[in-house]
């Protein structure tokens, strides 16, 4: 059956493309351009998701979300085996680990070093330098300090094999490929990390990567 991917530009989704391109499983896409002004999802994509958030696939008659998940469904029925060390491997704890990782504690301080560095612009003119100090002090004491211990243990993770499940590339580097891409564009992640940017060097030059982006359309984070 066809899948649908309801791709939000500049995005999560962007990497469930990717992984689309990298089993060869054909797919459509919807595509959705971000709020010029607040930079958030349209609301058409409530009408697909009740959270209204990218990406959502439509596959086999089920409406997926959260990318993880997306990613686990399609390794699952059309990889063929591909992407996804065997199971009771130590590869295989890894790609869980990373899988999982990627979202549930690599995003969260990346999401708030993107809120503090675009509060003070948003705030109402009046109170920017007061906003401005407090996000500065926020960044300085706390989410600066917390990205870069997880820059360094992503650093560290490479340290002994080219992908983080092991000599193998597996689906969990395209998922952590977000978090290191989103951290080297907001926290100079690659500043005395050489591994890291290896990694992101192996990442950008597979050619499934690039048939993504001819598919998805511009990709800022890469900037």
């Amino acid at each position: 059956m066809s899948i649908t991917v309801h791709h939000l530009e500049n995005s999560r989704s962007q990497r469930v493309l990717w992984l689309l391109e990298e089993i060869g499983a054909p797919y459509e896409i919807k595509a959705y351009a971000r709020d010029p002004r607040t930079k958030l999802a349209p609301p058409q994509l409530k009408a697909v998701h009740p959270l209204g958030k990218s990406p959502v696939v439509i596959a086999d008659g089920h409406t997926l979300a959260e990318t993880g998940a997306i990613i686990s469904y399609l390794i699952d029925t059309r990889a063929d085996g591909r992407l996804r060390p065997a199971a009771g491997t130590e590869a295989r704890l890894r790609y869980d680990y990373w899988l999982h990782y990627a979202e549930g504690s690599a995003m969260p301080p990346l999401l708030l070093k993107l809120v503090f560095q675009t509060l003070p612009r948003r705030a109402p003119r009046l109170l920017r330098p007061l906003i401005r100090r407090i996000a500065a002090t926020a960044q300085a004491r706390f989410v600066d300090p917390q990205l870069a211990l997880h820059m360094d243990y992503w650093e560290d993770a490479l340290g002994g094999a080219p992908w983080f499940a092991g000599k193998d590339f597996t689906a969990a580097d395209i998922m952590m490929s977000f978090p290191v891409e989103a951290a080297t564009a907001r926290a100079c992640a690659l500043s005395g990390r050489p591994k890291l940017g290896e990694f992101l060097k192996r990442l950008h030059a597979r050619p499934a990567y690039r048939r993504a982006l001819e598919r998805g359309g511009p990709y800022q984070l890469l900037s």
